[in-house]
């Protein structure tokens, strides 16, 4: 998830949450997303809010042939960021395209075999998903959006392997958590924020449309070895529950949890489970014409 409302974020955020988002993906999609490529012949991945290129970097050595790919992002900056992939890691071509998600149709869904996105639904409304869910379906192509949030946040002492994970609840927590999730469902730039029920809600619109989907927790497990990335999420969970206008939450309760756990990451022994879900939906019986032959009528 992301620390604060926006839906731009700095380079240092996302280099901080990359190997994280990595190690947390729901590994039990994968050969779900290998069969599917091989019966369907992926050859072209669409990356919607690619950033500076994780989710190929993640994905590209992971499919069981090369692909082109497309990343599309709204923000120059990251979308021209190095994507320091091998290109021998099944990566044929990169193209890049500068484009507000929002404000467009997305005519790249028409040549895609693969839509794909990390920590993206939860930005997004359910009428621009159901603009893509239809885009997806016409196409006849597949779908797979990692890490979208789903509203559970959960603090414990001591470390995950450590055979001594206990529960750290303070009463507080839960006032933060509902004010972040109240503000997670504002709007990012797309209308009313899935915010939290964005997993289910995708699960849903592909399974209406005829897909077949799988949807699979992959939970942020943080540690000590987190502790910058932890340290962000705090301050801009801060912030965000500062900023809930309809029900206001009081300052001074907001900064002392925030003093508490910072104190709680100072102190080195802690576990926090931010949670995510992984949505994987393929079609049955794709479309038979593929984009590539599409090109070539």
């Amino acid at each position: 998830m992301a620390p604060n409302t926006k839906a731009s974020f700095d380079i240092t955020w996302l280099s901080l949450r990359e190997p994280v988002d990595h190690r947390s993906r729901a590994e039990t999609l994968l050969p779900h997303l290998a069969a599917a490529s091989n019966a369907h012949r992926w050859s072209r991945v669409l990356d919607l809010g690619s950033g500076t290129g994780s989710n190929l970097r993640y994905l590209a050595p992971r499919l069981p042939r090369s692909h082109d790919w497309t990343l599309v992002d709204h923000d120059s900056a990251l979308l021209n960021h190095p994507v320091h992939v091998n290109l021998r890691a099944r990566v044929r071509s990169v193209r890049r395209v500068h484009r507000d998600l929002a404000a467009h149709d997305l005519p790249e869904v028409g040549q895609a075999n693969l839509v794909t996105g990390s920590a993206l639904l939860d930005l997004v409304s359910q009428d621009w998903l159901k603009r893509l869910v239809q885009a997806c379906q016409r196409t006849g192509c597949d779908a797979y959006f990692a890490l979208n949030y789903d509203g559970d946040i959960r603090w414990f002492s001591g470390g995950l392997h450590s055979g001594d994970l206990r529960p750290d609840y303070v009463p507080d927590d839960e006032l933060i958590r509902t004010a972040v999730n109240a503000h997670q469902r504002g709007d990012k730039g797309f209308g009313p924020a899935l915010g939290p029920t964005a997993g289910i809600t995708a699960d849903r619109l592909f399974k209406a449309a005829g897909y077949r989907t799988w949807l699979s927790p992959s939970p942020w497990w943080l540690g000590p070895r987190d502790h910058q990335l932890v340290s962000r999420l705090i301050n801009g969970w801060k912030e965000t529950s500062l900023e809930v206008n309809y029900d206001p939450v009081p300052a001074d309760r907001v900064k002392a949890w925030a003093e508490h756990r910072q104190q709680t990451v100072n102190n080195g022994s802690f576990t926090l489970r931010v949670g995510h879900q992984d949505l994987l939906a393929v079609l049955p019986n794709p479309n038979p014409v593929s984009p590539k032959q599409r090109d070539e009528e």
